[in-house]
């Protein structure tokens, strides 16, 4: 039977992501989180009419799709998506939030329907977290957001937010370079049975290219103490 309204928690939000798939099939956003299924073979009007009541019933207010820079309107698959997420939008009372990497310098702005999604949505343009604004020092508190999940008998609270200046200049304030040196460390500091984080362990961590890459260049830019 029904449950009544007043009987379940409320959930805001779904995530959703946009997935690849083969030639022939259209890329659909997949709610997650969810305990309904959505296959790849679905049509695209059957995809419309199921998923609206799958996000509206738990009173949805958000609605987040990731990986939108794989969106290209010009394709025909990519047609298809982009007139399924203009259904939704237009069937499910809820805020829709598209994020992607250098979403203008990709297809999905372009062509008829690109520029329909480009007339619907407003560019809110994201950078890498910044050591300070203002008074604040956001890098510093998602550090400290970070180390206070970690699960290490060993590690001094607070040790790694000391280190903020160098993790940033590390990692040049990006969150994903940022939780792989940490969660690298961490394994590390298991597997060796310290059970602590150090900036000595943190140095012998090797990033991804763009996070070396900074790193390297920031560092030989310091001038050489006298």
């Amino acid at each position: 039977m029904p449950l009544d309204p007043g009987t379940y928690s409320r959930h805001p939000a779904r995530s959703l992501n946009e997935t690849a798939t083969t030639p022939g099939q259209t890329p659909i956003p997949h709610p997650q989180n969810h305990s309904e299924t959505v296959l790849n073979q679905s049509s695209t009007p059957q995809l419309t009419n199921h998923t609206p009541p799958q996000l509206t019933t738990p009173s949805v207010s958000l609605v987040l799709i990731d990986e939108i820079h794989r969106l290209n309107p010009r394709t025909t698959t990519g047609a298809e998506t982009a007139d399924l997420l203009k259904d939704l939008t237009e069937r499910i009372g809820a805020t829709f939030v598209y994020a992607g990497i250098d979403v203008t310098g990709t297809a999905l702005f372009s062509g008829v329907r690109g520029a329909q999604l480009a007339g619907r949505a407003s560019l809110v343009e994201c950078g890498a977290f910044p050591a300070r604004l203002g008074t604040r020092e956001p890098f510093r508190e998602l550090i400290a957001g970070v180390e206070a999940a970690l699960d290490l008998r060993a590690h001094r609270a607070g040790t790694l937010a000391r280190h903020a200046a160098y993790l940033h200049q590390r990692t040049a304030g990006r969150i994903g370079s940022l939780t792989r040196l940490i969660r690298q460390a961490a394994i590390t500091a298991i597997l060796e049975g310290s059970e602590r984080i150090t900036k000595t362990s943190l140095d012998q961590v090797r990033l991804d290219h763009l996070a070396e890459t900074h790193h390297h260049t920031t560092r030989d830019r310091q001038p050489n103490p006298r």
